[in-house]
């Protein structure tokens, strides 16, 4: 079934093109991702809830769908924006068009749309919020506009956390880990799991009692949607954790959470950055790393350079954000991008690495 659709933008842009996905209206944030591959990662992954996602790549839906490519049990996005959507795919190991699995879930499309047009919008006027539609008129899309939240202030990681906790892993693994899932991503557990962590993961506003009941060696923190500066709940367990002297690792919200915790803020950047190619520097080694990233907030700059305990370890070479830190008093670390990056890339997995030898190191310690 094919139809017209039409994308209308917060600041008056309206392009028109061809349904995809199911028929309906959607609104979010309008975000665009640069990665060449790994469609289904994306629209699956609970950072994006809330955002309508363009993709720049121009085919997409051209190898279908696969449950193993799932980075949570469904597609958390508010829509997609493309180019070229093919309803066939070549690889024989999909089970489903990307048209069926849109419709199956619920997700909202619009095709035929010059994206590399819209991308440059994006750049020039900044993140805004957006609706993509195909049973409403351009002008009744005006009024269902109004009614899309903004992200800026927006708290998202309690609806699209676990509801309870569970495991990951082997039982008997030497090293137990308590992950708390803010929008958690399977491929990060996987990553925990391999490397001999036994996983616990906790709703997102689990308090530090309950927590420290289960006795972890580490804890983690994991990525996640919305506005982390309203994240009281979460930032106040940050502190919990850092006061336990255990080693604690974050990833993207889960850096921010850390930054905040320490006393620093973080702010709503242009655009954001989202991708699998945003090339960062390991400050501590020097060497460079091609990053997979998805956020569109940032921690200061400015306030970094005045704490004396915060220690910045990456940044990005694109524009020099921090991309990573280190707490001089703690065993506590993060970074804003995805070392678990699937379908890649995967020069930065080797902060698992460096976050379950800490953790067997304060282990001998405590012996």
């Amino acid at each position: 079934m094919s139809g017209k659709a039409y994308l209308l933008l917060a600041d008056g842009l309206m392009l028109e093109g061809r349904a995809i996905g199911k028929r309906g209206t959607s609104g979010g944030e309008i975000c665009f991702n640069t990665g060449m591959t790994g469609y289904q990662e994306i629209y699956t992954d609970p950072s994006y809830y809330g955002q309508i996602v363009v993709n720049t790549t121009a085919h997409i839906g051209n190898y279908g769908t696969i449950d193993e490519e799932q980075e949570s049990e469904r597609p958390q996005i508010s829509g997609i924006v493309v180019n070229e959507f093919s309803d066939e795919f070549s690889r024989k190991t999909s089970t489903e068009s990307l048209q069926n699995y849109l419709e199956r879930n619920n997700v909202v499309g619009i095709a035929d749309v010059d994206t590399r047009k819209l991308v440059r919008h994006i750049r020039s006027k900044g993140a805004m919020n957006a609706i993509i539609s195909s049973e409403h008129t351009p002008d009744q899309l005006k009024e269902e506009l109004k009614k899309v939240p903004s992200m800026d202030g927006l708290e998202l990681s309690s609806v699209v956390s676990t509801k309870k906790s569970y495991f990951v892993g082997d039982a008997k693994a030497p090293v137990k880990i308590a992950a708390i899932d803010f929008g958690i991503k399977k491929n990060i557990l996987r990553n925990l799991a391999k490397r001999g962590c036994y996983v616990q993961v906790f709703p997102a506003k689990t308090t530090i009692k309950e927590l420290e009941a289960w006795n972890p060696d580490g804890y983690f923190l994991s990525n996640g949607p919305g506005d982390p500066a309203v994240m009281d709940y979460a930032v106040k367990t940050v502190k919990d954790i850092l006061a336990t002297d255990k080693p604690l690792f974050g990833i993207c919200l889960g850096h921010q959470l850390l930054a905040l915790a320490c006393g620093l803020s973080t702010y709503k950047m242009h655009h954001g950055h989202r991708g699998l190619n945003h090339p960062v520097k390991n400050l501590i080694t020097g060497l460079g790393e091609m990053t997979s990233q998805n956020h569109g907030f940032g921690v200061s700059e400015k306030e970094v350079e005045k704490n004396t305990d915060v220690e910045v370890t990456h940044v990005h070479l694109n524009d020099n954000t921090i991309m990573g830190i280190r707490l001089k008093s703690k065993k506590a670390f993060s970074v804003q991008y995805h070392p678990e990056a699937s379908p890649g890339p995967h020069d930065s997995a080797y902060l698992f690495d460096q976050f379950v030898s800490t953790v067997k190191e304060n282990q001998k310690i405590l012996v």
